[in-house]
């Protein structure tokens, strides 16, 4: 009894020292310094040709990359119980708000990009509430499916599954008219939209409803597309990249229908792939790329992997991307390790995110998709990516404790 007594104390002791899985931790930091340190050698031109300082961007970036690993070390330490849930609902509910308020707020607290406002401009810099919300969203997804879907039987009618998720659609539906609507963002609704799917699948919903949903889902990204002139533009200039090699394995009877005379010109992918020929296998070194000087826009954003793949070569998008996905393989390790279902979906999502994201950039920039101005998690320059990116790997890392302390209980059978 006495040796039961000491034996249990001091698996409680065990427990109350979890540690985080910090060699996420470790990983997801170093993609951040790895950021900081383009910032500064992708933006020679831009510094150049704006008239700012040679480390504007490089300080900037440093700045916020601290910022982000500090924020990450914080949640690591908190308990889940009581900060997953309370963080997770204040960005879906706060975020939310803003991108509501943010058409109605006078010029000088906003940054307009591409007729949109999607920048708060706050003293020193500038937050865009879309990236925060998508952290909300996932956690407001993963928390009302394990209380309302998650357990219900998989085999029920269609009609009975449609208004199971009907309060689900309609908020999408809602999420889709701020983001797409007023803030002209369509890559961000197609990359929720991809999370709700997949969150569907994992809460035990037949696949009947994801038939319906993809129809429902491809008539609206039509409209979505035919709504804007700048995506129909947009969707022109991939065409013209891609249309002789898809024409070529059609048949003959297809192309007077599908070929287009006169589109524009795809300059940034154009000149996308060739930073990303010209870098070869093991690039032209840091700071020496030659497409960043004035022939590619956003290299530091929206191209920042073509950027780094001139510069670092093949090899080194290799290493950069592995250390990418071995972030995704630990957050998928501790979704499928933990015990709460919030928590499972939660994790899901946010490692769902990473990689959907990752790839909707890579293949925009390779122009195998149109070009949908998604940032690359960790990599891309942007404090308001970065930071929400580290407040959701923060609380994943939260989480990674509750996964070490289950299984300690498994191991005395402690039930």
């Amino acid at each position: 009894m006495n040796f039961n007594k000491s034996k249990i104390k001091a698996i409680n002791n065990n427990m109350n020292s979890s540690e985080a899985d910090y060699t996420l931790f470790i990983l997801v930091s170093l993609l951040i310094i790895i950021s900081i340190i383009f910032s500064y050698s992708l933006t020679i031109y831009t510094v150049e040709f704006f008239g700012y300082d040679e480390f504007h961007f490089f300080i900037r970036q440093g700045l916020v990359g601290i910022v982000s690993i500090l924020v990450m070390w914080t949640l690591s330490l908190a308990d889940p119980d009581k900060i997953v849930e309370k963080v997770g609902m204040n960005l879906f509910i706060i975020f939310f708000l803003l991108m509501i308020a943010m058409p109605f707020l006078p010029g000088s607290l906003v940054t307009a990009s591409g007729g949109a406002n999607r920048w708060i401009r706050l003293p020193g810099f500038s937050l865009s509430p879309v990236e925060f919300f998508k952290i909300g969203f996932i956690y407001f997804l993963s928390w009302s499916f394990h209380r309302k879907v998650i357990f219900q039987p998989k085999k029920i009618g269609l009609k009975e599954e449609v208004l199971l998720l009907a309060p689900y659609f309609l908020t999408f539906f809602v999420v889709v008219f701020v983001i797409a609507f007023l803030q002209k963002d369509l890559g961000q609704v197609v990359l929720l939209g991809l999370i709700l799917v997949a969150l569907l699948i994992f809460a035990n919903r037949s696949f009947k409803i994801f038939l319906a949903l993809g129809a429902i889902a491809l008539v609206g990204l039509v409209g979505l597309i035919i709504a804007a002139p700048h995506r129909i533009k947009r969707i022109h200039s991939w065409w013209a990249m891609v249309q002789d090699g898809i024409l070529s394995v059609l048949p003959s009877w297809a192309e007077p229908y599908l070929r287009i005379d006169e589109l524009p010109e795809p300059y940034q992918v154009s000149h996308s792939l060739n930073a990303i020929h010209n870098g070869g296998f093991f690039g032209q070194g840091i700071a020496l790329g030659d497409i960043k000087v004035g022939f590619l826009s956003e290299v530091h954003t929206d191209f920042v992997l073509a950027g780094i793949t001139e510069e670092v070569g093949l090899f080194g998008l290799m290493a950069i991307t592995s250390i990418l996905f071995v972030i995704i393989w630990r957050i998928f390790r501790i979704s499928r390790r933990v015990e709460n279902p919030i928590y499972h979906l939660f994790t899901l999502g946010i490692a769902l995110m990473i990689i959907i994201a990752f790839l909707i950039n890579s293949y925009g920039i390779s122009g195998m998709i149109p070009i949908k101005g998604i940032a690359v998690p960790f990599l891309s320059y942007g404090g308001s990516s970065m930071l929400a990116m580290a407040i959701s790997i923060g609380l994943v890392l939260s989480i990674s404790r509750v996964v070490k302390e289950e299984e300690v209980k498994k191991k005395v059978n402690i039930k």
